[in-house]
């Protein structure tokens, strides 16, 4: 980018094509194109991509094989399915700052889609070439020193050498509102989370022993690790959307399987992300009683964002698979009680405590023993497993203090209310 480009904003584009890596393929095809029209965008699927026999919908309902010009359903603005592949707040932010003369406008969801990193959240890329694929801001040799200085650098509002703003534009599509960059050790493919200026308590950290303990009480969950760089706490998250051997995997979030915008997002419940469960999924028993754990989790240890973008699957153009647990990261409690992000029960309640979760067993095609199972093991284990993911998570002795029994096993969630 030249520096009268830096200096204003250029002209948002209108259209982009959209290139897939599909299952088994360790390269992307083109399979369509989207275009802006007024305040919306709407996709086609490419001639060449229809005529293919491995062709699968990028996702059901929202973009059915066929031909002609698909419209976003309802009042989505563009496809779920392709808005999650594009960069959240940190990721726009980012970007933003390549584009001083802005403003701060919003510069269009394909600017986002184009301008982020190729190496973004499950299967799908953006390009402006239906024929050449030409991946963005590739593996770099920075160093993690390196990528937390940029994000610092970036917190506090200073310009970034370009080096280093290529390596932390490679993240800028991995979602998100906290600092974050992509690393890479040996065969592992990583996110880093970088501590933050803002930051009221030790996030990184907060996130980290929360994660540690979710694999101790036996959910799926994404593999972590905290270290330490520049004198900071950086929380290292593998990536489960990429196998080994190459390619990549679709995935969708919640917010896509339940049809929402982000500004209804506020009506996602967890009670029919259940029923599309029982509907669409793979397996969907253990998946209903995983879903059912994460939420006596999300309780068990103060997790309260736990909003439908904050929840995925893997879609493989059939059946949707949900992903390991991700992003469970206590939060500061503004008094005693506190909600959840997404109601429980059908009833809509959505207080985080473990007997709300207790009365809504059935939902989860559970019986109340089995769910009164589930609450009482992992409250067992997070209380006997807490010191030793404590130790590993780095946390002094002041941090433990603040985090027990005021954002983990805080006593307003085994109030029967």
């Amino acid at each position: 980018m030249t520096p009268s480009e830096r200096s204003g904003r250029r002209e948002a584009p209108t259209s982009a094509f959209v290139w897939v890596w599909l299952p088994g393929a360790t390269e992307p095809v083109v399979a369509g194109r989207v275009d802006v029209v007024g305040r919306r965008t709407s996709f086609t699927y490419g001639q060449s991509y229809l005529a293919r026999p491995d062709a699968l919908s990028l996702f059901l309902p929202e973009l059915p094989l066929g031909r002609g010009v698909i419209d976003p359903l309802g009042d989505l603005t563009i496809a779920g399915c392709l808005a999650d592949a594009g960069p959240d707040s940190w990721g726009q932010r980012v970007i933003d700052d390549r584009y001083p003369g802005a403003g701060g406008q919003d510069l269009g969801t394909l600017t986002y889609l184009l301008e982020s990193g190729s190496d973004r959240i499950g299967a799908l890329d953006f390009q402006e070439s239906p024929t050449d694929y030409v991946p963005r801001t590739q593996s770099t040799t920075t160093t993690l020193h390196e990528l937390q200085d940029a994000a610092d650098l970036l917190d506090r509002g200073e310009p970034l050498p370009p080096v280093l703003e290529l390596a932390l534009l490679r993240g800028t599509s991995i979602g998100g509102a906290r600092p974050k960059a992509l690393v890479e050790s040996g065969d592992r493919r990583l996110i880093a989370k970088f501590s933050s200026t803002t930051d009221r308590y030790p996030v990184v950290k907060a996130e980290g022993v929360a994660m540690d303990l979710a694999r101790r009480v036996g959910l799926d969950v994404a593999r972590t690790e905290v270290v330490r760089s520049l004198d900071k706490d950086v929380l290292l998250v593998d990536r489960f959307d990429r196998p080994a051997g190459g390619g990549r995997r679709l995935m969708v979030s919640a917010l896509t399987m339940l049809g929402l915008s982000e500004m209804n997002g506020r009506y996602a419940s967890y009670a029919d992300l259940a029923d599309l469960v029982r509907a669409r999924f793979t397996d969907p028993t253990a998946t209903l009683r995983e879903l059912f754990s994460r939420i006596v989790f999300n309780i068990a240890v103060g997790n309260i964002d736990d909003h439908a973008r904050n929840h995925a699957a893997f879609w493989d153009g059939a059946a949707l698979t949900l992903t390991p647990a991700y992003d469970l990261c206590p939060q500061v409690r503004s008094g005693g009680e506190a909600a959840q992000a997404m109601a429980i029960g059908r009833d809509g309640e959505r207080r985080s405590q473990l007997a709300v979760c207790l009365r809504a067993a059935h939902v989860y095609h559970l019986t109340t023993v089995e769910a009164q199972e589930i609450i009482d093991h992992q409250v067992e284990t997070i209380t006997e497993e807490w010191d030793d993911a404590a130790d590993r998570a780095r946390l002094t002795s002041v941090e433990r203090r603040r985090l027990w029994g005021t954002q983990i096993l805080d006593e307003f969630v085994t109030y029967d209310g």
